[in-house]
């Protein structure tokens, strides 16, 4: 992925499985134009065009061991653009992975440093307040760092009780939000179990990660309060693993296995209530980057479906994180595919083209 667009134009014409219009569009440069341009290069004429895919939550500055370079992130986000992500919220992250912006690689949105308590998180990760009522002032540190997202972990083992527990107070949670909000930024947060979620629903996040805990009062509480969810559905299928590893604390490692349980039916219900859910990995921990289209097709399954499961990885989260789609003067980001993802989205693995930041990747 070396340098901004070519200038030379390039045309593409296929179907939108989205819309099921014909669309065609010109690259000049790391840009699309609906205007046809002269003299342009034909490079396809049939096919199937969508949106880059968005991996709404994924981490090229976390692997296993820590100490990730910018080097070495820059290979995990090579990796993610050649599965065909091209926009990712990066959702916490020790290293600064700002330098990628300057290569013709995915587009990020980023939400900074995770913002934990001390020994309530993985060590190295993120921030660890000693003191949890500073939860606010460090909201607004992480906002500024980041591109109008804070990221908080919202539910950790805490060893003391041997099992899943809240990291912050109600009050705490309030001031954090409001802290997020005046610095024009939103604000998720990581949790698993079901205890944390009240508090930092009534208190207005703007999304949920994993959210393996839901139950039907919450749920329905997302809906109305228009708070998204990204349930990581990959990662999930983790949790009997990470529950092996927790034989000191047998009421968490059960409670991990019983969460993996009833996760697709936690998620079916919550696509069924109406809740907004989005396509995340969490790359970059146990989940290797490039599997983006493993948890399109695991969304597929909760009964979003192949056409529904598409959608919830490129128009809809790109319209949510306020990136362009395949509009006039919107940065070129797409994927151009042999066959309908509706009727097969394994497809999505073998694309004839990706067109990331107007170039061709892979």
């Amino acid at each position: 992925m070396s340098g901004r667009g070519s200038s030379t134009a390039r045309h593409y014409r296929g179907h939108d499985p989205l819309t099921d219009e014909i669309v065609e569009l010109w690259v000049v440069g790391d840009t699309i134009s609906r205007e046809p341009v002269s003299d342009a290069t034909t490079v396809a004429t049939d096919g199937w065009i969508v949106p880059g895919l968005v991996d709404a939550h994924n981490h090229v500055g976390i692997a296993p061991g820590l100490g990730v370079t910018i080097e070495q992130a820059r290979a995990f986000a090579r990796a993610d653009a050649e599965a065909g992500a091209l926009l990712i919220r990066e959702v916490g992250s020790p290293l600064d992975t700002h330098p990628l912006d300057a290569d013709a690689g995915p587009l990020f949105v980023r939400s900074g440093k995770h913002i934990a308590r001390t020994k309530r998180y993985l060590r190295g990760y993120g921030i660890e307040l000693d003191d949890p009522d500073e939860l606010a002032a460090e909201v607004a540190r992480q906002a500024a760092a980041g591109d109008g997202w804070v990221k908080l972990v919202g539910d950790w083992i805490d060893r003391e009780v041997g099992d899943l527990a809240p990291l912050w107070t109600r009050t705490q949670l309030d001031g954090a939000v409001a802290a997020a909000h005046d610095a024009g930024a939103r604000i998720t947060a990581h949790v698993f179990g079901g205890d944390g979620l009240d508090d930092l629903i009534a208190a207005g996040v703007d999304c949920i990660e994993h959210g393996t805990g839901l139950h039907a009062d919450q749920i329905d509480a997302l809906v109305e309060k228009s708070i998204a969810l990204v349930p990581t559905m990959i990662q999930v299928d983790n949790f009997p693993e990470i529950a092996s590893g927790a034989d000191k604390y047998p009421t968490y490692a059960a409670h991990m296995r019983k969460l993996h349980a009833d996760a697709p039916d936690t998620f079916a219900a919550a696509r069924e209530a109406g809740v907004a859910i989005y396509a995340g990995t969490d790359a970059g921990g146990f989940i290797e980057h490039g599997r983006i289209v493993d948890e399109v097709e695991r969304l597929a399954g909760i009964g979003l479906g192949a056409a529904g499961a598409l959608a919830s990885a490129t128009t809809e989260p790109r319209r949510w994180l306020g990136a362009g789609t395949l509009e006039h003067g919107d940065r070129a980001d797409f994927l151009v595919l042999d066959d309908d993802p509706r009727v097969d989205l394994s497809t999505l693995r073998r694309p004839r083209a990706v067109v990331c930041a107007g170039e061709h990747v892979g």
